[in-house]
């Protein structure tokens, strides 16, 4: 889902929300207005913000540690690439032509993953995710090693050729989303209505629309937050490809 439609959307609901309720207040009856019904509204009204704030700080607060866990898979992954090239370096001028597949393995997947034409879709096809490292883990075991420092780099190089197919795999498990549909039509309920509440018991003038289009942009400002970093790879905040470009500038040298 994209994250601008859908805080646009919260902003809008939010706001006309407010709006509602300071509609109502000029068509409804008086006695509604008395005191026992204020604080009757008050205390429901009070329970669903608290609700509503403690959903979205677990929101916000799992959204974040899914991205950081993204980010440092990634961050893992460049580590385990460097590690892997200067393994078959420190083996033999044999390991050239794995050495050149793996160079170009990671570039097409950075160029993949985090596309320099921002037009151009992400691409995290599983499909297309594990071939490319696969076929270099087939080359590494088919080496034949002449000594026992050659079997132990061959060892060492096919178990980080193995580690890096795992590391790939969990970047992609981590970059689904986990926020689901009904949950924000939930959350989108409880907070106009929230909104309609304080339109209704507040006064008609300038600086109270104000002050509830302001928080209408907090509110869906937050929303678009929370969605930006439960998409690690699209929008504008993504993890970043330095870590990946950096191991890549390294390889084969």
């Amino acid at each position: 889902m994209d994250a601008s439609v859908v805080a646009m959307i919260v902003f809008a609901c939010t706001f006309a929300g407010a709006l509602v309720g300071m509609w109502l207040r000029t068509v409804l009856p008086e006695h509604f207005f008395d005191t026992e019904s204020k604080d009757t509204v008050k205390v429901g009204i009070g329970l669903i913000a608290t609700m509503t704030a403690l959903v979205l700080g677990l929101v916000t607060a799992s959204a974040k540690a899914s991205f950081d866990d993204v980010n440092t898979a990634v961050k893992q992954f460049a580590t385990q690439v460097v590690a892997l090239d200067r393994a078959l370096a420190r083996y033999g001028t044999e390991t050239g032509d794995i050495r050149k597949g793996l160079q170009r393995a990671i570039g097409t997947r950075i160029d993949m993953v985090w596309p320099q034409d921002s037009s151009t879709p992400v691409s995290l096809d599983p499909a297309h995710v594990s071939g490319g490292v696969e076929g270099l883990a087939d080359a590494v075991r088919g080496l034949t090693p002449k000594d026992d420092s050659q079997r132990a780099l061959q060892a060492r190089a096919q178990g980080l050729a193995e580690a890096l197919l795992e590391a790939r795999w969990l970047v992609i498990a981590g970059a689904g989303t986990s926020v689901p549909l009904p949950f924000l039509v939930v959350l989108l309920f409880w907070l106009t209505i929230t909104f309609a509440s304080y339109g209704l018991f507040a006064p008609r003038n300038a600086m109270v629309v104000t002050v509830l289009f302001v928080c209408a942009v907090s509110v869906g400002s937050a929303m678009f937050l929370i969605l930006e970093m439960d998409g690690p790879f699209d929008g504008l905040l993504k993890v970043s490809a330095d870590p990946l470009r950096s191991a890549l500038a390294h390889l084969n040298q």
